[in-house]
């Protein structure tokens, strides 16, 4: 493993991976359910299982680039940051619109969370 990468970026991936994993799976196989159990009164599966497809895709990024180098690791913190940026935008509309149900707030915290490491480690790795 080249060493210009930081361990704990590299555990912080993991870690992403699992998140990611642990939504995306029931996102893609039970929208329905998925969705009712968070609190959403608008259900439309066929969004959920792309934003389940969309979790599955960078999550699996996250396992799969863990030999890579410095240069991968920042364009995945890129995307991961604009991700991140963008799911952030979408729950703060929503609960502006007052659409959003309460667990929007876990989400928000979740996402902005993450968002806080992605662009530490960014700016870390220069």
């Amino acid at each position: 493993m080249p060493q210009q990468v930081p361990f704990c970026l590299r555990v912080w991936f993991v870690i992403h991976f699992v998140v990611d994993v642990i939504f995306a799976i029931p996102l893609l196989f039970f929208p329905v359910f998925t969705l009712k159990l968070f609190g959403f009164s608008l259900v439309e599966p066929v969004t959920a299982r792309l934003v389940g497809a969309a979790l599955l895709g960078i999550g699996g990024s996250s396992l799969i680039i863990q030999s890579a180098g410095k240069e991968s690791f920042c364009s995945l913190l890129i995307l991961k940051i604009i991700w991140s940026l963008g799911a952030i935008l979408g729950l703060v509309l929503s609960m502006y619109e007052r659409v959003a149900p309460d667990t929007a707030l876990f989400f928000l915290g979740l996402f902005g969370f993450f968002l806080a490491v992605w662009v530490y480690y960014y700016k870390k790795l220069g």
